[in-house]
């Protein structure tokens, strides 16, 4: 009677330090399933719609400074534009008119100064904020962090979008009432720049609008 050999298949599963570190670099299930709106919350601050590159990027330390630097980089660029708001609006707010022709003291245009000042100012402390926070943290505790998942999320993405976003507010409202400044010219010329320069400020706000609507479209369906 022939014997028949069947070969025994041995599965290897690695050492259990390299099992670790897979399992370390696996991104958690609590970031994978994610809400619409962490979805576009990862989009506005990190890029993409997900968090699997900025997981990938906390494992290791080089990766990690670079992260740490794009946002630092980021942070600080924001500072900037809203000290320069802030001393713009301060001045504005602060002192009237050195010409006739080009009245700013109206309670909308005051107003909207107004708001901008403020808006500055709490973009140039949040920006600080994120900024002493990104230099002093470090790699486990920024994975840690982020391990929770859920409504933790949100105070870690809105840490890196939230500046810009009063950033933003900030200059629309100078803009605004500008605006408001340039269409109260008794001179038809300085009305029309005005008219071309809101024509000008819609086209931009669409095009940039536009572009993030079909690049996060692009990143879901690249999932």
């Amino acid at each position: 009677m022939a014997l028949q050999y069947f070969p025994e298949v041995f599965t290897f599963y690695g050492t259990p330090d390299e099992r670790a570190l897979t399992e370390e670099q696996t991104i958690p299930a609590s970031l994978r399933d994610t809400s619409s709106l962490t979805r576009v919350l990862c989009f506005l601050a990190l890029g993409h719609p997900d968090l699997e590159d900025h997981w990938e990027s906390l494992q290791s330390k080089e990766e990690f400074e670079n992260v740490r630097k794009k946002l630092c980089s980021i942070l600080s660029n924001t500072i900037s534009v809203a000290s320069l708001l802030l001393a713009t609006n301060a001045v504005f707010v602060s002192t009237g008119s050195p010409v006739s022709y080009f009245n700013y003291s109206s309670p909308a245009t005051y107003f909207l100064l107004f708001m901008s000042l403020m808006l500055a100012m709490i973009a140039v402390m949040t920006s600080g904020l994120g900024m002493i926070r990104w230099l002093h943290t470090d790699r486990q505790w920024t994975r840690e962090q982020l391990k929770t998942g859920g409504y933790f999320l949100f105070p870690y993405l809105l840490s890196i979008i939230m500046p810009i976003v009063f950033v933003g507010l900030s200059l629309n409202c100078f803009i605004f009432a500008m605006l408001i400044a340039g269409f109260n010219f008794q001179n038809t010329v300085c009305r029309v720049i005005t008219a071309l320069w809101l024509v000008m400020y819609a086209i931009c706000i669409g095009a940039t609008l536009t572009e993030f609507a079909w690049r996060y479209a692009k990143d879901l369906k690249s999932q």
